[in-house]
């Protein structure tokens, strides 16, 4: 099957097309011929060497498949050979055929694309899960989302208006990105780069209140305002380390405002645990995607020969929403 491989770690010019072996699914997989992947900021880290795939999943680059089912492994049941299914994968994603845990397939609904459904899992499900499930984001609280444009980000806007549509965002963002992170849905806008510390202008929003959850990829560099930010009994749920692993902390007024700080991955999760979170993700959030008040933000769809200008798209900050890799 054809593929994008790597013959080293590096930049974009370390991704080739080539052809290896079909991968076989095992007793609770399933085979998936992939129509579409998306770009990931794993996918780039993993790519420079810094982000190894877990123990038994494929090296090949790709978190999240759209596609068909195209083989059933041994006790797999409820799923049928032709179904068009969404699912999160431990890697192979940038391949003809991806194999699968049936637990982690989604339906794709007859609203959706191959596209868009290709952009859900990944980006969709890790928003839910940091705040909705871990974060415990309510109707009418307040949440920081940092990230401006980016996949993650736009998710959890999109998911926070449609299944908690009281809920206050405040957004940082760059000043390019920050007129369309208005247009989905962000109450409160912040240029990160004229705003580093924050916590002032959220306690002005929130009348001094704080805010109740934070979803951050920064981590070192934004720990001290997005304490400063939180409110009592508030939540960081810290998802990336993007500008480092160490920074100050002051634990006294953490404790005496309740806080919890919260670190978060999702695809070094047990297959099991992972298949609870789509599960409860398919319950409360897909049917937003198929009734449409939800459609994914697509920047632009790549061909699969196009990979390394895919990758250098998000390397260079230059997308809204997602990345998409058309591979068939």
């Amino acid at each position: 099957m054809k593929a994008v491989l790597m013959d080293a770690f590096g930049g974009v010019d370390v991704l080739k097309i080539g052809e290896v072996d079909r991968p076989v699914p095992g007793a609770g997989q399933v085979l998936v011929k992939v129509c579409a992947t998306s770009i990931n900021r794993p996918d780039l880290v993993q790519r420079e060497g810094k982000y190894p795939p877990p123990a038994g999943d494929s090296e090949i680059l790709g978190l999240e498949v759209s596609g068909v089912i195209e083989e059933l492994g041994a006790g797999v049941s409820g799923w049928q050979i032709g179904e068009r299914v969404m699912t999160l994968v431990g890697g192979g994603g940038y391949a003809e055929f991806a194999v699968a845990y049936a637990c982690h397939l989604m339906r794709i609904p007859e609203s959706m694309s191959f596209e868009e459904a290709a952009c859900v899992n990944e980006s969709y499900i890790t928003a839910f899960l940091n705040v909705f499930m871990i974060g415990d984001l309510q109707d009418g609280q307040t949440a920081i989302l940092h990230g401006g444009g980016g996949g993650v980000n736009t998710a959890a806007i999109q998911l926070s208006k449609a299944l908690t549509p009281t809920t206050k965002l405040i957004v940082t963002a760059s000043p390019e990105k920050m007129e369309r992170v208005k247009e989905i849905g962000a109450d409160m806008l912040i240029n990160f780069r004229e705003t580093p510390d924050f916590s002032e202008a959220v306690k002005e929003f929130t009348a001094k209140k704080g805010v109740d959850v934070i979803l951050d990829h920064v981590g070192a560099k934004y720990l001290a305002p997005n304490m400063n930010s939180l409110g009592y009994k508030g939540k960081l749920v810290v998802i990336g380390v993007i500008s480092g692993i160490k920074a100050e902390l002051n634990l006294a007024l953490m404790m005496v405002k309740r806080q919890q700080i919260i670190g978060s991955v999702l695809r070094s999760r047990p297959v099991a645990e992972k298949g609870e979170i789509v599960a409860e993700f398919t319950r409360r959030a897909l049917p937003k995607f198929a009734d449409r008040t939800i459609v994914p933000i697509i920047e632009k769809v790549f061909s699969i020969d196009q990979v390394a200008d895919a990758h250098r798209m998000m390397e260079e900050d230059k997308h809204f929403g997602k990345i998409v890799l058309r591979i068939q």
